[in-house]
């Protein structure tokens, strides 16, 4: 029996801890639509869900060149990860941690080995998290683990199986560009980095960050889309800032507990309170 889909990396704000609740809140027909998720991370709804067609987006790049690399060159991917394995050491880690450049890549092999280099600081740094400096550089020390699954080949060829099965479409975009296609047959979930009140949240993905006018102009894409048919649900902190965005009649805001294990402030981490935000009739009160 092949393994049921999950994550292949670490991801913070993942969803893995707040399926039960989002599934609730689903279209009844979510099955039939194109689904669409603009900041798809570890794409835990996504592999929950495992849509036949869906249009999948982040703007981490090495992220979004993982999925297409496990897509399209997965056994190559195994074999560079299983290298990586065997070798495996805190000087090794930062010896892999230092290959920004280009050169530092076999150039017929440049993106495989680019997407074995981020899963491989995914699974050894510390607490999974992914941050760059301002320089776009990735800075995460090395972690402390006990064990390590540095190459699950099962889940990568289970993952890669799904992506070429599926008509799966993978964008590396601004979010806006990422749901130009969606119509009324579509179904969108936002995921954004979340608002956080001491601006403690966490949104180093790429440098620059996600600030609250990213905020503003993603609550004016929500209501662009709401105008236009398009059933949509969004994930965020819940904070006065986030339920005064997005304070409207056409909408519904579900208060729900999430417990977070990455965050580059020890205080964001635990149960945090959240939000769950549709402009669409929901299956269950």
């Amino acid at each position: 029996m092949p393994q049921k889909l999950k994550p292949f990396v670490k991801w913070a704000g993942g969803k893995r801890q707040l399926l039960p609740e989002i599934r609730r809140f689903l279209p009844v027909d979510i099955s039939d639509r194109v689904y669409h998720e603009p900041f798809v991370g570890a794409g835990a709804l996504l592999f929950d869900l495992a849509p036949q067609k869906a249009v999948i987006n982040d703007s981490n790049n090495e992220l979004m060149l993982a999925y297409r690399v496990i897509r399209d060159h997965a056994e190559e991917l195994i074999s560079v990860l299983k290298k990586y394995e065997s070798r495996y050491s805190k000087e090794y880690y930062y010896k892999i941690r230092a290959m920004e450049d280009s050169s530092d890549f076999p150039g017929d092999f440049f993106e495989i080995e680019k997407a074995a280099r981020f899963i491989f600081l995914n699974k050894t740094c510390y607490n999974g998290l992914y941050r760059v400096n301002s320089k776009g550089f990735f800075n995460v020390p090395v972690g402390r683990h006990k064990k390590l699954n540095i190459c699950d080949e099962t889940l990568l060829l289970s993952v890669s199986g799904y992506l070429n099965a599926a008509d799966i479409t993978v964008l590396s975009t601004d979010f806006e560009k990422a749901v130009l296609n969606a119509g009324k047959n579509s179904f969108v979930y936002f995921d954004p980095p979340y608002h956080s009140l001491k601006n403690s949240g966490f949104s180093a993905y790429q440098s620059g960050g996600f600030g609250e006018n990213d905020h503003i102009r993603l609550r004016d894409l929500f209501f662009h889309l709401t105008e236009t048919g398009v059933p949509c649900l969004l994930s965020n902190a819940d904070t006065p800032f986030v339920r005064e965005l997005y304070d409207d009649r056409r909408l519904k805001i579900i208060a729900v507990t999430a417990r977070r294990v990455i965050n580059s402030d020890q205080g964001g981490r635990g149960r945090v309170n959240e939000v769950l935000i549709m402009n669409y009739g929901m299956n269950q009160l």
